[in-house]
């Protein structure tokens, strides 16, 4: 099991036994990144987000924190899409290529080194943000406590009904405790992904849900137009 994870052992044993196995190569990767203590999609999420791409078939997915490359290549096996991902520590992102390029997925999946916000500032300045396709699928699983940034960076970025995923929005149970019960340490992220959380369901451009899949995800679908009319407000 996923020590990770925010349901119960038994559940989690049982859920994980459904599980649907990726390309072999990408079984190794993942192995590797549990006996590693690696953070990596877990099961139940990899499967949730297997479906989503199914029913959203986007041709292109940008990706904020590649750690060791797993999901850039995950969606790149279960998709056609091209995947573009941002990773900012420097042995991070040179295992990521690696692994990505051993593994054949190199054609189609390009790792960005770099601090994201900087990044995405650079593509919404640049062809990315001119660009009428966008990105139709968006995966945030980086630093917590600059989701709120993130998400505002990668919205201009994204094509019409454009699906953006958060990962461990519920950081191991933490986000539904209140703040000034939790230890002192843990409070400033707590109030942050909260008041993320509350940012997404009252926006007026997406329809978001909040899963206990894995730790934590929201699902939003953005409606451009209403954005457009959101930022012109």
């Amino acid at each position: 099991m996923d020590s990770d994870n925010i349901v119960s052992e038994l559940i989690s044993s049982y859920v994980d036994a459904f599980y649907q196995e990726p390309d072999e190569s990408l079984m190794e990767l993942r192995s590797f990144a549990e006996d590693h203590h690696v953070p990596i999609i877990q099961k139940d999420t990899e499967e949730l987000l297997r479906i989503l791409l199914a029913l959203q078939k986007p041709a292109r997915i940008l990706e904020i924190g590649t750690a060791i490359g797993y999901s850039a290549c995950f969606f790149a096996e279960v998709s056609n899409a091209e995947v573009i991902s941002i990773e900012r520590e420097e042995s991070l992102y040179r295992t990521a290529c690696s692994n990505i390029r051993e593994l054949g997925y190199a054609p189609r999946v390009f790792v960005i080194h770099g601090n994201a916000q900087d990044i995405l500032k650079e593509m919404n300045e640049s062809e990315f943000g001119a660009a009428e396709e966008g990105f139709d699928f968006v995966f945030i699983d980086a630093a917590k406590s600059h989701y709120r940034e993130f998400w505002d960076l990668c919205v201009p970025l994204v094509s019409e009904d454009a699906v953006i995923v958060c990962d461990n929005v519920l950081m191991r149970g933490l986000t539904a405790t209140v703040p000034e019960e939790a230890a002192h340490k843990h409070r400033t992220s707590i109030r942050n992904m909260r008041g993320f959380l509350q940012f997404l369901k009252e926006l007026p451009y997406a329809d978001t849900c909040i899963l206990t899949v894995g730790d934590g995800v929201s699902i939003s679908r953005i409606d451009k137009e209403a954005y457009q009319e959101f930022i012109r407000s």
